[in-house]
């Protein structure tokens, strides 16, 4: 497999078998284009596509149709890369943005950067901070209506949804131990319910946490364990 560079950071699912590796920046070259800085892989893991998907990515999720979500960081969002400066933004395999949360009312405040994410089967949410806390929003892949709520904690690295219920997980970097919060939501917010502690045989790094349908996998090491919303 090809493509892999120092800065190659998000690793995500696609659809048919393929898959997705992106790094977190992105620059102009010569002629003033923006870089390519995500590549979409054939099943085989072959390249079949050079795109950019932004700057100062934060996460990566993907959904079932193959849209490509990410979360940007402070530098994208007030760098010169147009799509970043919302802070939230879909795209698909061939680069064109068709969704991005600008406009008025759309988010009750600017981002600063991404926390965490999940797909489910219509739905994609979007954790993210801000000078005023941090928020989660929840957007509708079909027509891209998008609804926020206060986010329940103040540090979150992982998220998964089904229904009312939600799991938050917090990980320790470099640790075994990963702090695992349960969540309702009741009367448009959401309440954390209870919290558990969750030992894995190797330490947890960065980014390797992912929330599907429902379901937040977790990797440590070469093990991934998965835990129910």
């Amino acid at each position: 497999m090809t493509g892999i560079t120092a800065d190659t950071g998000h690793l995500a699912l696609l659809s048919w078998s393929r898959f997705l590796l992106a790094s977190y920046r992105t620059r102009r070259d010569r002629t003033g284009s923006w870089e390519s800085n995500a590549i979409v892989y054939s099943p085989g893991g072959y390249p079949t596509g050079h795109i950019c998907i932004g700057d100062d990515i934060d996460h990566v999720l993907t959904d079932r149709d193959g849209g490509i979500w990410t979360s940007h960081g402070d530098e994208g969002i007030h760098g010169s890369h147009p799509a970043s400066s919302g802070g939230l933004a879909r795209w698909n395999t061939d680069g064109a943005q068709p969704w991005g949360p600008l406009g008025r009312g759309r988010l009750p405040v600017l981002p600063l950067g991404g926390i965490a994410g999940a797909t489910g089967e219509n739905t994609v949410w979007l954790g993210w901070h801000s000078h005023e806390g941090s928020f989660l929003s929840r957007v509708d892949s079909s027509d891209g209506s998008i609804i926020s709520y206060r986010h329940p904690l103040k540090n979150s690295d992982g998220i998964a949804v089904r229904g009312t219920r939600m799991i938050l997980s917090h990980q320790f970097h470099n640790r075994p131990g990963v702090e695992l919060n349960r969540a309702e939501l009741v009367d448009n917010a959401w309440v954390i319910t209870s919290q558990e502690q969750l030992r894995l045989p190797e330490p947890v790094t960065r980014r390797c946490v992912q929330g599907r349908d429902g379901v937040l996998w977790i990797r440590g090491g070469d093990t991934w364990v998965q835990v129910e919303a």
